[in-house]
């Protein structure tokens, strides 16, 4: 029977086996990570803390973050923020949350301590024993944290494991919460998916304040008695000594991270010739076919492409493994939850038909927290609304052709911005692209561009425009392209089609 809480899923890994790592460090085991989630429980609860209680972690990216979001999560609810975010934004999401403790690092300075201060929060030091194996810690508290747990013990099913906001680039953000039984649902799918087991080895490159990082290569390995590594965070200089080292069978990114790591895989060769790679997955934003075919040459392992997002505890579809298909531009079939597609009054939609997709399913959330508004909008006949068009073919494959939000409407024209991206990604020198809005006077949008070009290669914006115009209708074609050193990229290594015109200059 599948796991429904996180204390649970622990318990499915060899005691002896190694659960947690990190480069140059020993693992912890799983008998390890299960003494240390009661440790961490009995400490919670002895500064007051128990279940649904919420804790926000202020943690830089590591084995010591994985492992303080299973162990509190056993407990108590995880709230990951992120370590970048300046004081004022931990002030809100402090706030925000109702915060019943903030876990930071022993000695770090970071504004979220000045944060909670100012708000009553109680901070928890994390501090690492010398020499312990990769992810072991212990929590301290300066006094501030204490009283008796509303509700101490293990969390339940039904009880909030993590609680994150969504990105709110336009409102304020919503809070997400996860129950125990989403989270571990979408970890059981992501290991059906991938036929992750105890032999695995997953090399965890995103960052852990993302659910991303902390579903698919996180918690989905624990789910399967396997192994996850933790890297300080993405850096495609050092991804090749990390392979080299742990030998993973498999890692997850993000589509920018994975553009990286090609670029630098040609000076790297005797590295990849020793890594056996048994899969490489790619989710959180759309990628590029070339770059789905490129990693599977330059691998020789499948590219298997997926489709998550927050308020799913992350999977929703996926493409398969051999011998099943693998679509290029296409993020497969349905992977855990119901997966459909409805237009604007709530009809669903057959094979072939462009509307908005929409999930139902154990891992899904029950409805964002204290915001009727959003909720109402957000479920129709219990199908939760994506905001991410799409298209499923006969096969049940499903091709998001744009976020909602992200759609340009070109005096009446709707253009979708990742089959432009697809295009432009086909000319020899572009090797990265984003295709956005940019406001315009009497049309109320234009089609823009932003390109980084491939190592020693040019091409100019009116060459780049030629060759789109030869295979896009006119009002499709960008009238302008920015070829960029960089792309701005979130927080997560995802590039933002919302608001990018504005942080390039050409708002109104």
């Amino acid at each position: 029977m599948a796991a429904t809480t996180i204390r649970e899923l622990l318990r499915v890994g060899s005691p002896d086996a190694p659960a947690i790592g990190a480069p140059e460090r020993e693992p912890l085991t799983y008998a390890g990570l299960n003494a240390l989630a009661d440790d961490t429980g009995r400490a919670l609860n002895d500064f007051g803390i128990g279940r649904n209680d919420r804790v926000a972690i202020v943690l830089p990216n590591g084995p010591e973050m994985a492992a303080a979001f299973v162990a509190i999560g056993a407990n108590a609810t995880t709230a990951p923020l992120n370590p970048g975010y300046r004081e004022d934004e931990f002030t809100f999401y402090l706030d925000d949350l109702s915060a019943k403790a903030l876990v930071v690092l022993e000695g770090d300075n970071t504004p979220a301590v000045a944060s909670a201060e100012k708000l009553n929060v109680p901070v928890l030091r994390l501090s690492v024993p010398s020499g312990a194996p990769a992810g072991s810690f212990e929590l301290y508290s300066d006094g501030s944290a204490s009283g008796r747990a509303s509700a101490s013990g293990p969390a339940a099913e039904e009880d909030v494991a993590l609680v994150l906001h969504t990105s709110g680039t336009t409102s304020r953000p919503k809070i997400v919460p996860l129950t125990h039984g989403n989270v571990c649902a979408s970890a059981s799918h992501i290991v059906s998916t991938l036929a992750l087991s105890p032999a695995d080895r997953c090399l965890n490159i995103m960052p852990l304040f993302h659910i991303h990082g902390l579903i698919a290569a996180t918690l989905s390995s624990l789910a399967a008695g396997a192994s996850v590594w933790c890297t300080p965070g993405f850096n495609a200089l050092r991804f090749f000594t990390w392979t080299d080292e742990i030998q993973p069978s498999w890692y997850t990114a993000v589509p920018t991270m994975h553009q990286a790591i090609l670029a630098r895989a040609p000076r790297n060769k005797e590295a990849v010739e020793r890594l056996k790679l048994r899969l490489i997955r790619s989710s959180s934003s759309s990628l590029p076919p070339q770059v789905m075919l490129a990693l599977e040459e330059a691998f020789s392992a499948p590219v298997i492409e997926s489709y998550g997002m927050t308020e799913a505890a992350h999977q929703m579809a996926s493409n398969l493994l051999p011998p099943g298909k693998r679509k290029p531009a296409s993020v497969g079939v349905g992977a855990g939850p119901e997966v459909a597609i409805m237009n604007e009054i709530g009809k669903l939609l057959p094979y072939g038909e462009t509307g908005e997709i929409v999930i139902r399913g154990p891992n899904v959330t029950k409805g964002y927290e204290n915001n009727p508004e959003a909720n109402e909008g957000a479920y129709t006949a219990g199908w939760f609304r994506t905001g991410d068009q799409g298209v499923m073919d006969d096969e049940g494959y499903l091709s998001i052709t744009g976020r909602l939000k992200e759609i340009i409407n070109r005096g009446g024209e709707k253009i979708s911005p990742p089959e432009v991206d697809n295009v432009l990604m086909d000319h020899p020198a572009i090797a990265q692209v984003v295709t956005f809005g940019m406001p315009h006077k009497t049309l109320g949008e234009e089609v823009a561009a932003a390109a980084v070009l491939r190592e020693g290669m040019e091409a100019t914006e009116t060459e780049i425009r030629a060759f789109a115009a030869e295979r896009l209708a006119d009002f499709k074609v960008p009238r302008k392209v920015l070829i960029l050193e960089e792309i701005p990229k979130g927080a997560t290594g995802k590039l933002q089609r919302i608001g990018l015109a504005e942080k390039l200059g050409l708002g109104s």
